[in-house]
């Protein structure tokens, strides 16, 4: 089944209950190929179960959810899916602290390896360039032999997004990238996502709406479970009914 070619993700009439609890609620929505969308709402408004249910975390009890225009997503389980091309970041960043940042990247690369080999440097070149490449795009470069550890909060937000660049996802969902970066990290953080979203398709769940307006991108706002306005920020702040439930608090 073709849910028209130029989708990467399509979602029509999707709901899910947990004890009796519609969390979420007749949910459609439709992103485009090498598209970057924004996803906001008030706390319990369903953009955690949308991530879980894309990445095959959650099974829906209706609806349809279709990858790439060909996948039905409800038919596959998380690692499959992860192989299919859905990257997903959580809030809070996972790294491994003890190893470097570029055996960070490494040990994330898409394909078939040797743990060892990965670690005591034995790269092809076509490993080492692609190496070098996302380091470029997530602003570490100059930390590639430095311990995780070391880094900044959001410097490790920026190495969690390179480990999911190494396993070159068609769809990346990024959950709340910039909270508690520096004003600064934030900025450089909606340059790299941009960057990210010229090859990408890019889902950025977000409080922040100062960064949200800094994409500068479409907008979705969720409200229990079901989309309550869509388009730019303007369009969708300027909506009574998102004043209400979540802006004008």
């Amino acid at each position: 089944m073709n849910k028209t070619t130029d989708t990467i993700l399509y979602l029509d009439g999707v709901s899910v209950s947990f004890d009796g609890f519609r969390a979420i609620n007749n949910l459609s929505l439709v992103l485009n190929k090498g598209e970057m969308r924004a996803i906001i709402g008030p706390n319990g408004a369903g953009k955690t179960t949308m991530m879980d249910i894309i990445t095959g975390k959650t099974r829906p009890d209706m609806g349809e959810v279709y990858f790439d225009g060909t996948h039905d997503l409800t038919r596959y389980d998380e690692a499959d899916i992860a192989v299919l091309g859905i990257g997903r970041k959580f809030q809070k960043p996972t790294v491994f602290e003890s190893h470097t940042v570029e055996d960070n990247i490494a040990l994330s690369l898409k394909g078939p390896r040797v743990v060892l080999s990965t670690l005591f440097n034995r790269r092809s070149a076509e490993e080492a360039s692609r190496i070098d490449a996302i380091l470029a795009t997530i602003r570490l470069e100059e930390r590639r032999n430095e311990l995780a550890f070391n880094l900044s909060h959001g410097q490790k937000q920026w190495l969690e997004i390179g480990m999911l660049l190494a396993q070159d996802p068609k769809l990346l969902l990024v959950d709340e990238p910039v909270a508690g970066m520096t004003d600064a990290e934030t900025e450089e953080t909606v340059r790299l996502l941009k960057d990210i979203a010229r090859h990408h398709s890019v889902i950025v769940v977000e409080h922040d709406m100062h960064f949200v307006r800094e994409l500068g991108v479409k907008v979705t706002c969720l409200h229990e479970g079901s989309v309550l306005s869509e388009g730019s920020l303007d369009r969708v702040s300027e909506d009574p009914r998102v004043i209400e439930v979540y802006l004008g608090r």
